[in-house]
């Protein structure tokens, strides 16, 4: 039986890991910034990546239906070709792999079928209990015009690249945001408008160079209580 004293001690305990959590994943975040120059000799291990396919995965998403796909881009020669679609920012050329958000343009009642259906086999729950919510969410997209439902896409699109970065700074691997590419010309290049996908963000990652310029720059940042409001 534990004693009081027991209790007490382990309470204490639980409380000093989760402090020093708390502490790692501020580090981790003070660690990162967009890196502007990647060490184009040194690449992601496969299980790096095994990991940020999986956090793209485990994202949060509207309603769990995931309108989103991920493309990973590590061969070098497509690389420089997408370069100038990125106007010559070199983190597209010099990173291990570039993570390409998209959003699916097709995504309708057969995808809100599809996770219900899965809903099913992996919770054992059954058609009664998940029905009525099924069809609500059909009549809900169908009242959606396309750019609505686009734009909605979007929107968790940046939930997952908040998500990808975030990781990605826990294992200390580098990344660097990019909105600043020409996503049509881009979208032509890979083919993507016969998948159903239209780009919206970039993210390569990697390890940053010795010789970022960005490397040695403190973090900018304004004070707490100029961005934190706490209402009473």
């Amino acid at each position: 039986m534990i004693s009081q004293s027991d209790n007490k001690f382990i309470g204490a305990c639980i409380r000093k890991r989760n402090k020093k959590f708390d502490m790692n994943i501020i580090n981790h975040l003070e660690w990162r910034y967009a890196c502007k120059k990647f060490d184009s000799n040194k690449k992601l291990k496969k299980d790096q990546v095994d990991i940020l396919k999986k956090a793209f995965n485990l994202s949060a998403t509207s309603y769990g239906l995931q309108p989103l796909k991920l493309l990973i881009v590590k061969n070098d020669p497509l690389k420089e070709k997408l370069l100038p679609l990125a106007y010559y920012q070199k983190q597209v050329s010099t990173c291990s792999h570039i993570l390409i958000i998209c959003i699916d343009t097709a995504f309708g009642a057969d995808d809100i079928d599809a996770y219900f259906d899965r809903e099913k086999q992996i919770r054992g729950v059954s058609e009664a209990i998940v029905g009525k919510f099924r069809q609500q969410l059909k009549v809900v997209y169908s009242k959606k015009t396309q750019k609505e439902i686009e734009d909605s896409a979007i929107y968790q699109a940046y939930i997952a690249l908040g998500t990808l970065m975030t990781v990605c700074a826990e294992q200390r691997i580098d990344s660097c945001p990019m909105e600043g590419f020409n996503a049509k010309k881009l979208d032509e290049q890979l083919g993507l408008k016969d998948k159903n996908l239209r780009s919206v963000l970039l993210l390569p990652v990697g390890f940053r160079a010795e010789d970022d310029f960005m490397r040695k720059m403190k973090k900018v940042r304004k004070p707490l209580n100029e961005v934190i409001i706490e209402l009473d």
